[in-house]
């Protein structure tokens, strides 16, 4: 087992020089279902596994694993700043779905299992977020209540973004219910195909186009590519595997 976190990058922000990962499942110590990088005690992993994982993906991101930050999670459109002076033991149990920051030396992170990982950073001050947006976060506008955080530190900023891995078109599938309440909340009405027997949603194609209506320009987006369910040495999936499964960490750090 390799002893280095294994990472996904975005072109875009590595050359913007943003110090950012969309950690796959590969390169940590956790074993059976949640092998080998998790980051969640909550889904079932030891916290010993869970410090020692992200004591390697601090390493990769350059900062100290203490300053390695995510929320409780509860796929809402609540994003929290940080200054800097956060207790990583406290920051936990607060409730949120996106972080950002101007605050060097931390790294904003979300954790995830099939819902979209959104990393954004602006290239004028270096300020950077991180968003949680499964399809009830997506609905009610994470993305752009993440965007709105940016704009209060920054007021004109160059935005760009990464939309990391995540269950894909083609393992999406909901209920017409389901399918009605994201296609009415979606600013692009072609993100669900229903050729098939029930809907698949493109949950990627709905939060490209909330970036957009929120200024960027189509080279601003970055698309890092993958589907959660459907590459299973890769990554975790809740979709595929229920809750005994691990939990991706995608984080990104501020540039000075």
């Amino acid at each position: 087992m390799s002893d280095r976190a294994e990472l996904l990058e975005s072109d875009l922000l590595r050359k913007a020089g943003f110090r950012h990962a969309f950690f796959t499942r590969g390169g940590g110590v956790s074993e059976g279902a949640y092998r080998s990088l998790s980051f969640s005690i909550a889904a079932g992993d030891t916290e010993l596994n869970v410090r020692r994982n992200l004591e390697r993906a601090a390493v990769q991101l350059g900062v100290a694993p203490a300053r390695v930050h995510f929320l409780s999670q509860v796929h809402g459109r609540v994003a929290h700043a940080l200054n800097g002076d956060e207790i990583q033991a406290q920051l936990i149990h607060v409730e949120g779905d996106a972080l950002f920051s101007r605050a060097p030396g931390l790294a904003c992170g979300v954790r995830s299992a099939d819902c979209v990982p959104v990393l954004l950073a602006d290239r004028r001050s270096g300020a950077v977020a991180a968003a949680h947006a499964g399809w009830r976060g997506a609905v009610q506008g994470i993305v752009s209540a993440t965007i709105a955080g940016l704009r209060s530190l920054a007021p004109e900023p160059d935005l760009i973004a990464a939309i990391g891995p995540h269950i894909s078109l083609a393992a999406f599938e909901v209920s017409e219910d389901v399918a009605r309440t994201i296609v009415r909340a979606s600013l692009d009405p072609e993100i669900v195909d229903r050729s098939r027997a029930k809907p698949h949603i493109d949950l990627r194609r709905m939060l490209r186009a909330e970036l957009l209506a929120n200024g960027l320009d189509q080279a601003d987006v970055d698309d890092v590519w993958g589907c959660t369910v459907a590459e299973p040495e890769r990554f975790f999936s809740f979709r595929r595997d229920g809750r005994a499964s691990g939990r991706h960490l995608s984080a990104i750090v501020p540039r000075l």
